[in-house]
């Protein structure tokens, strides 16, 4: 099982970009799925979280930019950030809880990361 993000990149402060992630491999459900993200120096935190029945929370200072949603029969979340901030600059991770099998204990799954930097 592994997850893999995609669509990072460098942006101008007040842009946006969409982050996506798809989980694949031998996978029976996937539950909870979130965006973490970790910048240089500091440590890694949770930036929000989607649940199967949709969900969500968000860091308080990303809320009202940020929006996470789910398409459940890709296993894929997305993540669309508008008006960035510099300090929003970070590789992004992409995690999830995910069942190989009926009755298997979930696996914490994460992703490799994809890098978002904010120029002011």
């Amino acid at each position: 099982v592994q997850l893999v993000e995609s669509g990072g990149g460098l942006v101008q402060s007040g842009g946006s970009l969409r982050l996506s992630c798809a989980a694949s491999g031998s996978i029976f459900k996937v539950g909870t799925m979130r965006w973490s993200r970790q910048a240089p120096g500091k440590e890694r935190e949770l930036v929000a979280s989607i649940t199967a029945g949709g969900n969500t929370n968000y860091l308080a200072s990303v809320e009202g930019r940020f929006d996470i949603s789910r398409h459940n029969g890709l296993n894929t979340i997305y993540l669309q950030m508008n008006n960035l901030k510099p300090e929003d600059t970070a590789v992004y991770y992409c995690n999830a809880n995910i069942l190989e099998s009926w009755g298997s204990d979930p696996k914490n799954v994460w992703g490799q990361g994809t890098q978002v930097t904010v120029s002011s």
